[in-house]
């Protein structure tokens, strides 16, 4: 059971490490294409993430790539409703928090697995004991009661 876990969590490590994470990304968050295109719909919003340097991080940079020739006639009307922010985040130090974390999982889960196979030592101890004690209480018992008896016969 031990090693099965060991077996697929290295897997999952490996899958996990294997993946492509960057760590700075530009995102953006503008109303819908529509909204400008059509004025009298309701202004959902829409996110574009783009993995840029800080300087490109507009709206000429990541959303105008993305869009329809019609938005990019009006960018006039659509950049300035759009939120740009360059956001960093250290991938390293999140897996390393979230290995700590199944690391330690895993010795608690042994440690609750000792101290149950512990238990069972110990209860079956007891039990040998609790018997071993019965019986020589029983056998003391015997020996008084044949020892009165034999008072008994003599008187």
């Amino acid at each position: 059971m031990f090693w099965k876990l060991i077996f697929i969590s290295s897997i999952y490590f490996a899958s996990t490490l294997a993946q492509f994470y960057e760590d700075k990304r530009c995102r953006c968050v503008c109303p819908t294409p529509t909204s400008i295109i059509n004025s009298t719909e309701k202004s959902d919003r829409t996110l574009y993430i783009a993995y840029v340097p800080p300087n490109k991080c507009n709206c000429d940079g990541v959303i105008l790539p993305k869009v329809t020739d019609e938005i990019r006639d009006n960018a006039q009307l659509f950049c300035p409703r759009c939120e740009c922010k360059y956001e960093t985040r250290n991938t390293t130090v999140i897996m390393v928090v979230v290995i700590l974390v199944l690391w330690i999982l895993l010795l608690l889960i042994g440690y609750y697995l000792f101290l149950m196979l512990l238990e069972c030592l110990v209860s079956k101890k007891q039990q040998s004991y609790a018997h071993n004690y019965t019986q020589a209480e029983r056998s003391s018992e015997e020996t008084e009661n044949l020892l009165i008896q034999g008072e008994d016969t003599d008187s």
